[in-house]
């Protein structure tokens, strides 16, 4: 794939699209006609996402309305009382959060933390977005993941702007008041899969996701992971493979890898036919290092390291867990692993306004596309693929954290 169709592919797709919007379905729709281009057969498979539509949210300051969005699907209704900073979430920390409405650090909360502050008794929750010397004022959007609530009750949460945040303290407001009224209901995202079919009634499937968060349009996260599947997928297409190939593109990634929990719940008695899951997930940036992040056996982990020694490209692989669409694969017992090429924040950020196409070098991108393809048709025309399916207890006990079956420690 050459530079001037990658680079029409990141401006093609240069916007926010975000689960369960019709511009995260064009994108959709976009990414099967690339793959039929290549004469390579698609299809769109929709599964259900939480969706809201947002009519009003406001918060009051000692009587003061300050600006705030409140999240999606944390419900609608008004709440007072005493504001609380909690700027850790010990035990000692969450022991003042009992009928208050609780500030916290950060911009979000997991299962954990959700439940204690449930727990605790807090009233409703407030975060935070943005930094205080940038001149960029707007806040994010966020929503109440059911697998956050789990079977707790639902509190308003509402994002606020760090600035507000730190007025709130500087101020010393006492009380807050909290008001949202929005529409819930079900929505729709969709995978996107394509295959090429091996001699063998087994697959490797390959994914990347498609969707954005709120701000952001995804040139690194995850355009790139796509357009690496494009590659892979013009790279092998003419190859007389043993193993097929399966490629998913993922939605709804960014709301806790809602494509990849679908395909596999969805596909679940296709998996004793699937060797081997290759997710890709941020590629081809100027600045940073390659890694593997291998939630299969150790010997894998080695092996990539040797092939990047063979083949003169540098590749830091080790075993455990990558918070991206190999999760939910390993977590069926089916061998996984995540490629990713990790910038600093700085050089290449992800999740804001700032993650554009041009944190991205065509040159290093098609590199990185040329080894992950080489790896591929290694192991789709291997006799037997030879990566077990046995996961290494270290990593089940990382899936168990990762996905709050059990507290980290």
């Amino acid at each position: 794939m050459n530079a001037e169709r990658m680079n029409k592919i990141f401006l093609d797709t240069d916007f926010v699209h975000r689960s369960g919007t019709p511009e995260e379905l064009r994108v959709a729709e976009y990414l099967k006609a690339r793959c039929e281009e290549l004469g390579v057969p698609a299809r769109i498979e929709a599964f259900p996402v939480a969706m809201a539509e947002m009519e009003e949210a406001h918060v009051w300051a000692d009587g003061r309305e300050i600006p705030c969005k409140g999240f999606f699907c944390c419900g609608s209704g008004e709440v007072e009382g005493e504001l609380y900073y909690m700027p850790a979430q010990d035990p000692v920390s969450m022991a003042g959060a009992r009928d208050k409405i609780v500030l916290v650090d950060g911009s979000g909360i997991a299962f954990f933390g959700y439940q204690d502050l449930m727990k605790a008794g807090a009233k409703a929750i407030l975060f935070q977005y943005g930094n205080l010397h940038y001149p960029i004022d707007d806040i994010d959007e966020r929503d109440l993941r059911a697998a956050v609530v789990g079977e707790e009750r639902k509190v308003l949460c509402a994002m606020l702007h760090t600035a507000s945040a730190v007025d709130l303290l500087r101020s010393g407001t006492k009380r807050v008041k909290i008001s949202i009224r929005q529409r819930e209901y079900e929505g729709e995202s969709h995978n996107v899969v394509a295959e090429l079919p091996g001699k063998r009634d087994e697959w490797i499937v390959l994914s990347a996701h498609y969707d954005t968060t709120a701000l952001s349009h995804g040139a690194y996260d995850n355009m790139s992971g796509c357009v690496g599947l494009l590659g892979v997928l013009e790279a092998l297409k003419d190859k007389p493979l043993n193993y097929g190939l399966r490629l998913v593109f993922c939605g709804s990634e960014e709301r806790g890898l809602l494509g990849s929990k679908a395909w596999v719940r969805d596909h679940e008695a296709e998996l004793e036919k699937v060797a081997l899951n290759v997710n890709l997930d941020m590629i081809g940036t100027w600045l940073g290092k390659f890694i593997a992040r291998v939630s299969a056996e150790e010997k894998l982990a080695g092996y990539l390291g040797y092939m990047g020694a063979e083949l003169g490209f540098p590749v830091a692989a080790k075993i455990g867990v990558y918070s991206s669409d190999s999760t939910p694969f390993a977590d069926k017992g089916v061998p996984a692993l995540s490629f990713a090429r990790l910038a600093s924040h700085d050089a290449a950020p992800i999740h804001c306004r700032y993650d554009l196409h041009e944190v991205l070098s065509m040159e290093q991108l098609q590199k990185d596309i040329d080894f992950i393809a080489e790896f591929t048709r290694r192991m789709a025309m291997a006799a037997v693929c030879p990566v077990s399916r046995d996961i290494p207890e270290k990593v089940k006990t990382e899936l168990d954290e990762y996905l709050y079956r059990k507290r980290k420690g």
